[in-house]
């Protein structure tokens, strides 16, 4: 007999959390749940880790729902972060009149970002083109003007922020609750691998992974920034979307190699902000060439030649540099100090800069002849 949603509810209100002396469906903690037939899923959310407390409870709630519901039940229990948790359940263990207070008088949203002047997406259509190492070193080039400039990692299952910055401590938190970015090389720095063990796979559904990033606008003490580059997940699925609807982007700068596979995909990533009303401040092409070291006049054209150059006039969209393909940006990266602050001096640190010059350029032509990005509402019809 097939397992209903209720059943699964019911029992979890069995489950007490030891801290709070609460069941896990009061308090809020189950999320995400899937029932088919005699499979169950579904994430028990957490406000920090605890990987004690997350094994006694998950243990519990397996043992409810095999006693009160079906022994032969096939369980899949996530454990997911919601550093945004711990406000919400101290509410729910305070006094019955004040949380009625609460619920009379539930606070005002504040604005996401507001501190922060220009807002750039750094997207691709498809992964390995090198996006996360373009939005490192525009983010340090910026900063080299002077301008304060953050970098949010919002890829959650694959961040890279904390190797490329060689970033290993974790972030501090406010009194409030808030996270406080890490600054490295002149930048302010977020991102999930701050936040979990660096060999801990983020075995995450859709919901979990919008609700991360969320986070990481809402509940980060964020410093007045004339910049903030968001480093995006490859694609054009739930963050981005999530990020259009949450934050008024000023911009996106979409990362591709010259090769067709992945010049397919930056048209798409190009069409996508398009629909949504967010200029698209340029294209770079990444891996452009090869250059040996012993002999720095030759250019071999390893990818295509000129392909984000002809993809650009052909989008008509400006074309915001190359990256040559060179051992110390691999390097740098690796390490821990992106290449325009390690080699500044270098031709691959040198485009990187050219680059940031011209989204400045862009962002100012953009911020004079436009009106200013709202953020939107995406309405989803079958």
């Amino acid at each position: 007999m097939s397992i209903k949603k209720e059943q699964i509810t019911s029992a979890l209100t069995h489950v007490l959390h030891p801290q709070y002396n609460k069941d896990l469906i009061t308090l809020g903690l189950i999320q995400d749940l899937i029932v088919q037939e005699k499979y169950v899923s579904f994430t028990l959310e957490l406000p920090e880790k605890n990987d004690a407390l997350a094994n006694e409870l998950k243990k519990m709630s397996s043992e409810a729902i095999h006693k009160f519901v079906d022994k032969e039940a096939v369980l899949d229990i996530t454990v997911g972060i919601n550093i945004s948790k711990k406000r919400e359940l101290e509410g729910k263990d305070g006094a019955p009149g004040e949380q009625q207070h609460q619920h009379q008088h539930p606070p005002q949203p504040q604005p996401v970002l507001q501190n922060v002047k220009n807002i750039i997406a750094v997207a691709s259509g498809k992964g390995g083109v090198g996006k996360s190492t373009v939005a490192a070193n525009l983010a340090v080039s910026l900063a080299k003007t002077g301008a304060s400039v953050g970098l949010m990692d919002t890829d959650i299952y694959g961040p890279s922020v904390p190797t490329m910055f060689g970033v290993t401590e974790r972030p501090g938190i406010t009194t409030d609750k808030k996270l406080v970015p890490i600054h490295k090389h002149g930048v302010h720095l977020v991102s999930m691998g701050f936040l979990v063990d660096t060999d801990q796979a983020m075995i995450w559904r859709g919901p979990m992974v919008t609700s991360a990033v969320k986070q990481f606008m809402q509940e980060v003490r964020w410093p007045e920034l004339d910049y903030m580059v968001l480093d995006l997940p490859p694609g054009t699925g739930d963050i981005q979307l999530t990020i259009v609807q949450t934050v008024p982007l000023t911009g996106a700068v979409i990362v591709s190699t010259p090769q067709t596979v992945a010049l397919d995909d930056a048209r798409k990533g190009v069409a996508m902000f398009n629909k949504v009303n967010v200029p698209v401040l340029g294209i770079i092409e990444n891996m452009a060439y090869f250059t040996p070291t012993d002999m720095p006049e030759k250019k071999y054209y390893i990818f295509g030649k000129h392909g984000a150059r002809k993809l650009s006039q052909k989008l008509e969209v400006p074309f915001l540099g190359e990256v040559p393909i060179h051992e110390n940006i691999r390097e740098t990266s690796d390490t821990g100090t992106p290449v325009v602050e390690a080699a500044p001096e270098t031709a691959a640190a040198e485009s990187f800069s050219g680059i940031s010059e011209l989204v400045i350029q862009a962002l100012d032509t953009r911020n004079k002849e436009k009106e200013a990005t709202e953020k939107i509402e995406i309405n989803i019809r079958p």
